[in-house]
């Protein structure tokens, strides 16, 4: 799997409802902060929630997307896990009635076009989800984050709806699918992958080989 041709950036994919993407952040967070030299990463969205999203769009509760209540049981322990060996403050509560579509198509518009201000709306919305545990899905919810990081929360409003931002982002979506991504967090570098909040000395052999 290679995501990116150029072998100095490390590729990382993840949805916003995923508490491993969460982790994941906080572990590369740690890495990059040892490292000497900087660290060039490309943020990539995937849709986590595709096998539970109805035909008309919403996530349908019952909807079977292969995953039983020994797994989640098996992913809370592994979330109260890492959440304490990464020292990170978060609900220990999985989300999973939580669509994130909204916000990954307001968060990719902004990335292309206000890419100065992505990050802080990005780290917003994951500390929306995984510390106050609010909806993300909810456009006032992503209006009022988007205002608190100095973008017009009318645009971020007119973006959700926005059918043309919809269609760039099943692109990136089909994309992913395309470079072999089956899950998040993964990170590639090169033709080296990684999947799961993997910690930081992972991290660094897979970036330093």
């Amino acid at each position: 799997m290679t995501a990116s041709t150029d072998d100095d950036v490390l590729t990382v994919f993840s949805d916003y409802v995923c508490p491993f993407c969460y982790l994941g952040r906080a572990a590369l967070a740690r890495y990059r902060d040892a490292r000497e030299e900087p660290l060039s990463v490309e943020w990539h969205p995937f849709d986590l929630r595709a096998r539970r999203r109805g035909p008309d769009g919403r996530i349908a509760p019952d909807a079977d997307d292969g995953k039983d209540e020994a797994y989640y049981a098996q992913a809370r322990e592994n979330v109260e896990r890492l959440a304490d060996r990464y020292g990170v403050e978060m609900a220990r509560t999985l989300v999973t009635d939580v669509d994130s579509l909204p916000a990954q198509v307001a968060s990719y518009r902004v990335q292309a076009e206000r890419p100065e201000r992505w990050r802080a709306f990005d780290d917003a919305i994951f500390e929306a989800v995984w510390r106050d545990g609010r909806d993300v899905g909810d456009v006032d919810v992503l209006a009022g984050l988007a205002a608190g990081c100095d973008l017009d929360p009318d645009w971020v409003r007119e973006t959700v709806e926005d059918g043309a931002a919809r269609g760039e982002l099943d692109r990136a979506f089909d994309a992913a699918q395309a470079a072999g991504v089956t899950g998040v967090p993964t990170f590639v570098y090169g033709d080296r992958v990684a999947r799961g909040a993997v910690p930081p000395e992972h991290l660094e052999r897979l970036v330093e080989g």
